[in-house]
């Protein structure tokens, strides 16, 4: 994703609208709908002051979720469930070996959602590229992260993103894939993108990638760019067609 302006606050300034200690809640593997209920309870509760900025991290038992551009042909041919959300973005999976991350946070006026998106990604990219994966970056045009084609390996997604802000408050957030399969995928179209594929930290360094292995550096990394004290960076190593553009919004 390419921002088409400068961000509304300088880079070493805070997207937040305190300066509080994020609350980091380790929740383990909760049911999908029951984490969004918990969100959306928090996400309410953060507006109306009475708690502060949280973060969950949490993995799913195996699920289809549907953001609101998700496209009839996008939808899985398995029986596995699918449940539809009120994120924005296509359809994707979560499951064991991913590590699922929602900021339940309050952005600060004026909020730029552009910023907040790339603050994200450039958390996981350092989060990843320490790890070992030093050419993970971004598509412009896509939300996520990737690392870029090599040999007869297209470019492929190892992070997902899928944000809702309400009132100031963000919903949703990111997905790492750890070590997670990738099976499930194959019978979606992923976030709508026909022409890249999927990966783990797990195959792309070859060894076995933990979700508790990257839930601290990437905690950390999160807490840093979103104070400013980790700089959005231009990571950007090619440019594909937006996935979402022009596509109606499910009601």
């Amino acid at each position: 994703m390419t921002a088409p302006r400068a961000p509304f606050f300088p880079a070493h300034r805070s997207i937040r609208s305190t300066e509080d200690p994020l609350v980091i809640r380790h929740l383990g593997v909760v049911d999908y709908q029951e984490a969004w209920d918990l969100q959306a309870d928090l996400a309410a509760r953060r507006h109306r002051g009475e708690v502060g900025d949280t973060v969950l991290v949490l993995e799913h038992p195996n699920v289809y979720t549907a953001g609101k551009r998700t496209q009839p042909e996008d939808r899985p041919h398995n029986d596995l469930p699918v449940i539809d959300v009120d994120r924005g973005g296509r359809i994707t999976w979560h499951g064991r070996g991913q590590l699922v991350i929602y900021p339940i946070i309050q952005l600060a006026d004026p909020v730029d959602v552009v910023d907040y998106v790339r603050r994200l990604e450039e958390a996981i990219i350092q989060a990843v590229r320490q790890a070992g994966i030093a050419n993970a970056g971004r598509i412009d045009g896509r939300s996520g992260v990737w690392v870029p084609a090599s040999g007869v390996e297209p470019d492929r997604k190892v992070a997902a993103l899928g944000i809702r802000i309400t009132h100031g408050v963000t919903m949703h957030g990111l997905a790492l894939n750890c070590s997670n399969t990738l099976e499930y995928y194959h019978h979606i179209i992923p976030c709508g993108i026909t022409d890249a594929g999927v990966t783990t930290m797990s195959r792309e360094l070859r060894r076995e990638v933990s979700t508790e292995e990257m839930s601290a550096p990437l905690l950390d990394c999160l807490d840093a760019a979103l104070s400013g004290r980790l700089t959005v960076a231009d990571h950007s190593f090619g440019s594909a067609p937006d996935p979402t553009k022009g596509l109606p919004r499910r009601d």
